[in-house]
């Protein structure tokens, strides 16, 4: 009797362009998320900084309308390290606890990204708006992978044998 042999790519054309995907946890698309919302946050203020007058403004003292303090900083700090964090716990945090806390932060988020605006001319409207966008963008995919978290589920050998309250046996033990 001839066994079977396994197909080939020369047999299977198909084989050759297809690419393989793999499923790619939750906890890796969420950290890649709030990195990329880093990349984003960093680099939107740093360009801010070629706005004519911006650095003349920080250097007499003030940003928008906030006196530079170390309070100003701090806050500075906590809004930049929240995100930061997130990029650390989305990989380390239990599942449940990892989809509310991604939940929650990205949902404050939002009004915080949208809150850069504030003091824009429209002469720069459409860079803050691409740039906002594009942050909310960021979140709105945090809020969805968190809300769409995948859900275990029991295959149905295990529900038989937990709802018969019996060892589960294979054919040969039966």
């Amino acid at each position: 009797m001839r066994t079977p042999q396994p197909h080939t790519a020369a047999e299977n054309p198909l084989s050759r362009s297809t690419l393989e995907e793999l499923r790619m946890p939750v906890q890796a698309k969420l950290a890649a998320a709030w990195t990329s919302l880093m990349f984003f946050v960093i680099y939107i203020d740093y360009f801010h900084l070629y706005q004519p007058g911006a650095i003349d403004q920080i250097r007499g003292g003030g940003i928008f309308k906030f006196d530079i303090s170390p309070t100003l900083l701090t806050i500075f700090l906590v809004v930049i390290g929240i995100p930061a964090l997130m990029v650390v716990l989305s990989m380390t945090l239990p599942a449940r606890v990892n989809r509310a806390t991604n939940l929650v932060v990205a949902s404050l988020y939002i009004p915080v990204m949208v809150f850069n605006a504030a003091g824009a001319s429209w002469d720069w409207a459409f860079y803050y708006c691409l740039s906002i966008g594009l942050e909310v963008l960021l979140l709105a995919f945090i809020l969805r992978s968190a809300w769409t978290w995948p859900r275990r589920t029991a295959s149905p050998a295990t529900l038989a044998a937990s709802l018969d309250s019996e060892p589960l046996r294979t054919p040969q033990q039966a």
